[in-house]
């Protein structure tokens, strides 16, 4: 990782920011003004800005209608929305789970709740569609990382995909990351091959769910509390900013347009 400050902007340009939205565009869990500015910035440059996130599909509904944005991808790649000649589409990623695989999920949440009593549904669940997301450290009580390893090997052991971001355990059947539905719809929303996607875009992230992104894309951006995890990261992103959450995000911008 090297400092923002070490960032030259390619002569071609950006043309499109993908980004995690969890304590990389908020800051102790809001979107302040400064976060919403950039990205309003970024679309006015005429830059793509792209979410990436493991929020559920509800709130990407309300994300792809009132922010900035080009598109959303949602529960960690299950699938993405997008507006094409003012109609709202999806593209789901062509591994999601079938609904009695997503039944399965129910089993590891009791297992979970069984070894770790303290632990509880994220307060967003009912929005979802394909994934279970188990909070360990968006409300209270604040159970630590290690209570989030535990959690993400439970699920493994149930043959779940499971990764831990900065609030939540987000488990889930299906081959699918970040990364893989990002290059899949990159594809079929922009008609860019791998080459391009890579030439073009950059990734934005805060915490270890964003490692795949990190490991793909050659420029690849984290805001400080990524320092949070430096010791277990197997893919560091490319440049870190000073700041932490929003404020890190606006740096980033800056040096983007």
């Amino acid at each position: 990782m090297k400092p923002l400050k070490d960032f030259i902007r390619p002569e071609a340009g950006i043309k499109y920011v993908l980004t995690d939205i969890d304590d990389t565009l908020t800051s102790n869990g809001k979107l302040e003004s400064e976060a919403y500015a950039a990205m309003w910035k970024l679309h006015d440059a005429g830059i793509r800005v792209i979410p990436v996130t493991g929020r559920p599909a509800g709130w990407c509904d309300m994300i792809i209608r009132q922010w900035p944005v080009d598109a959303v991808i949602g529960e960690n790649g299950a699938f993405a929305y997008f507006f094409e000649d003012s109609q709202l589409k999806s593209f789901v990623h062509p591994s999601v789970a079938d609904g009695e695989s997503i039944k399965k999920l129910e089993n590891i949440y009791a297992t979970v709740k069984e070894e770790i009593p303290l632990v509880r549904r994220a307060r967003d669940q009912f929005a979802r569609i394909y994934d279970l997301a188990i909070d360990f450290n968006e409300d209270p009580p604040k159970l630590g990382y290690q209570t989030a390893v535990k959690i993400r090997d439970i699920c493994e052991e149930f043959g779940a995909e499971a990764k831990i971001s900065s609030i939540h355990v987000n488990t889930w059947f299906g081959n699918y990351s970040k990364r893989d539905t990002a290059i899949l719809f990159m594809k079929e929303r922009y008609g860019l091959s791998e080459d391009e996607f890579m030439e073009q875009a950059v990734f934005c992230g805060d915490s270890p769910n964003d490692e795949p992104m990190f490991g793909y894309l050659p420029i690849s951006f984290a805001v400080a509390n990524i320092l949070d995890f430096r010791d277990i990261l197997k893919n560091e992103p490319a440049f870190v900013a000073s700041k932490r959450g929003g404020k890190g995000f606006v740096e980033i911008a800056s040096k983007l347009i």
